[in-house]
């Protein structure tokens, strides 16, 4: 089918692929951009295959934690400068401390502030990612805030047992550059292993790997994509000798969250 010049080059900019493989992305997969994007993948033609799922929208990460309870809020609009304002980076702080205070749905009670704040910053504003984690007694927090202009950009929480806050910190600071998605492996839905060994396998015949050999060849390269979406298959990034399951030793990871702008 015919696809348009608008399409491809968005498709491009998404992907970081050449202009006429974007084209024939979208033709082999009839217009639509996530198979075309899969396409381009399988080819070894995408640039950004992990930047896929990421947000380009401009704002602000808050993060606090009141004793066993932690929060983070992201305040999302337009552009850096509205983002980097004292009175937009107020409002992501009083929205974290009202989560942490009442939970994930107190956001709601802000909904008249914001309003405001978008006749006062003329931007379009809204909430984005809303966290909140009660820690089991005995636990303790981890967290991170990279900050980018004068304003949050990727935070991270972690809960942790078993660990000094010293080890808790090290783990949020790994989070905050590595990004993994899952926790461990067996939390990875059985769809998404099965999609990806499909990918890999139909990579790997594309490089033309011997057949023979591609059986190993697709497990060897599952795990390298467990070790890059799975917490605790990951090196540590200070460290890539050493894993973040020896990291952390006999202390466990319960639960950790990020949210990042753009």
């Amino acid at each position: 089918m015919p696809v348009s010049a608008k399409d491809i080059q968005a498709l491009r900019q998404s992907t970081g692929a050449g202009m006429m493989d974007c084209k024939k992305a979208l033709e082999q997969s009839n217009g639509d951009v996530e198979a075309a994007k899969q396409w381009l993948r399988e080819k070894g033609l995408s640039a950004a295959a992990k930047r896929d799922d990421r947000e380009s929208a401009q704002g602000v990460v808050a993060l606090l934690i009141d004793g066993d309870v932690g929060g983070i809020v992201k305040l999302k609009c337009e552009t850096d400068f509205v983002a980097s304002s004292d009175q937009f980076k107020a409002e992501a702080d009083a929205l974290v401390a009202l989560v942490v205070a009442k939970g994930r749905d107190a956001v709601s009670d802000h909904e008249a502030t914001i309003d405001d704040l978008k006749i006062t910053l003329k931007e379009n504003i809204s909430t984005g990612d809303v966290v909140r984690f009660d820690a089991t007694p005995g636990n303790l927090f981890g967290s991170y805030v990279h900050i980018q202009g004068g304003r949050g950009v990727n935070a991270v929480l972690v809960e942790m047992a078993g660990a000094t806050p010293e080890l808790a910190h090290d783990v949020a600071v790994h989070i905050a550059f590595a990004r993994p998605k899952y926790l461990s492996r067996d939390q990875i839905p059985a769809d998404v292993v099965t999609h990806e060994r499909a990918t890999l396998e139909t990579i790997s015949r594309n490089e033309g790997k011997p057949e023979a050999a591609l059986t190993k060849i697709i497990e060897g390269r599952l795990q390298g994509f467990f070790k890059d979406v799975c917490l605790l298959d990951q090196p540590y990034a200070k460290d890539d000798k050493v894993s973040i399951t020896q990291l952390i030793g006999s202390a466990s990871i319960a639960n950790f969250a990020q949210v990042e702008i753009g």
